[in-house]
């Protein structure tokens, strides 16, 4: 991947200049605001005004035209994450004086132990607590349980017998996942070989076979041209990032994607409310690589589309791409989440999830697996098999 020279990255300002401490309903000054997820509204507890707030896009100037992006622009709750950082909160509640702290690798949320106002944090500290945007669950958890059930009762025949005995998807989990939104304004080159098949034709081998041969024509090909990518979402929690199927099935919270990344909003730490979060510990640095990829792999299936001709397939010998432009924002995305954790016979252990979009409802998930049973009916699927090929040589015969 080849950057534009440019000098240093662009910070978008995406804080709310509000210091930590009270949040306060605008309309009565209560504290104690929670978040309703069928209306998608902020809610005052006290006097029920209910608000939400302005989109990110809008606000941010996030929908600016890709193509005019140049140099890299970071938003202010993306930047690096500082080692040694804190992640204790401490300060004084703006209501009576009294001390507290808030440990922001779980919550930026707690009740003062004297007066009982809900203080959170607002500021964006370089530990990946805070992002810049929030995208808001709108599936309630009554639809994500039902989902989930549905999910497995589907699949309990070959289910793990202990597995569908300890099943309660009403454990379910609002969780707030940390991601990356980026856009790329690139330019992307291919070039390699195509094959195009100029004839076929049957060849006699003996008196009881033959075989179709194939004519076809090899081609240089080359193609370039803009890629402008948009809200290109990855994982920014290492965790997450660990795909090996043998110790977990992250996998499965992919497979639930895209979201409506439009409709993030700023952050505001009252939509946590009733909801766990896990903090960013991946800097953008550490996502170049991860995204360049996808970029270039966005790219190929660009390319395939143009190359209807090559009906043999093209094989890339080599493969470019230039960022002239980039845009990265950190965002809290909404998932249900079912967790269950496996241990085998022989000792391993493996962590199975079962995701619902908190946006679209879009469901994917692992199961421990009954092998006995699955082995059986494979066996059985095959002495049927067999046992059908017998009976048509018979009546052949």
């Amino acid at each position: 991947m080849a950057y534009d020279n440019h000098h240093g990255p662009q910070v978008i300002q995406t804080s709310t200049g509000r210091a930590d401490g009270l949040n306060k309903c605008p309309r009565c000054g209560a504290t104690d605001i929670g978040f309703d997820v069928k209306s998608g509204q902020l809610m005052c507890q006290y006097c029920r005004f209910a608000w939400r707030e302005r989109n990110a896009a809008d606000l941010f100037d996030l929908n600016s035209p890709i193509s005019q992006l140049r140099g890299r622009q970071i938003g202010s709750g993306s930047g690096d994450i500082v080692p040694g950082v804190n992640q204790m909160v401490t300060f004084k509640c703006s209501a009576c004086g009294a001390e507290v702290s808030i440990d922001t690798a779980h919550a930026v949320q707690a009740r003062c132990h004297w007066c009982r106002n809900k203080l959170s944090v607002n500021q964006q500290i370089q530990n990946g607590a805070v992002p810049d945007v929030i995208l808001p669950f709108s599936l309630p958890k009554a639809e994500a349980v039902a989902r989930i059930s549905e999910f497995v009762s589907a699949r309990k025949f070959f289910a793990h017998p202990r597995f569908t005995a300890e099943f309660a998807p009403d454990n379910v989990m609002g969780v707030y996942l940390p991601y990356l939104i980026i856009d790329f304004n690139t330019s992307v080159e291919f070039m390699g070989v195509g094959e195009h098949t100029t004839r076929s034709y049957s060849v006699q081998i003996d008196d009881d076979r033959s075989e179709t041969r194939y004519d076809y024509d090899s081609f240089q090909v080359a193609r370039n041209f803009d890629l402008y990518i948009d809200d290109l979402t990855i994982e920014s929690a290492a965790d997450k990032r660990d795909f090996h199927t043998d110790r977990n099935t992250n996998n499965i919270i992919n497979s639930i994607m895209p979201f409506d990344t439009k409709n993030a909003v700023r952050y505001d730490p009252n939509y946590l409310s009733g909801f766990t979060s896990q903090r960013r510990d991946l800097d953008v640095s550490a996502m170049i690589e991860p995204a360049r990829v996808q970029a270039q792999d966005i790219g190929r299936y660009r390319a395939a589309e143009t190359l209807d001709f090559y009906d043999r397939g093209v094989r890339w010998d080599e493969q470019n791409i230039w960022v002239h432009g980039e845009r990265w924002v950190s965002a809290y995305l909404p998932v249900w989440l079912y967790s269950y954790f496996e241990r085998k016979s022989s000792g391993k252990e493996l962590l199975h999830y079962i995701a619902v979009n908190g946006r679209t409802g879009e469901t994917m998930g692992s199961v421990p697996i009954n092998t006995t049973r699955l082995w059986v009916a494979s066996g059985v699927a095959e002495l049927c098999g067999l046992a059908a090929t017998i009976m048509s040589a018979m009546v052949l015969w």
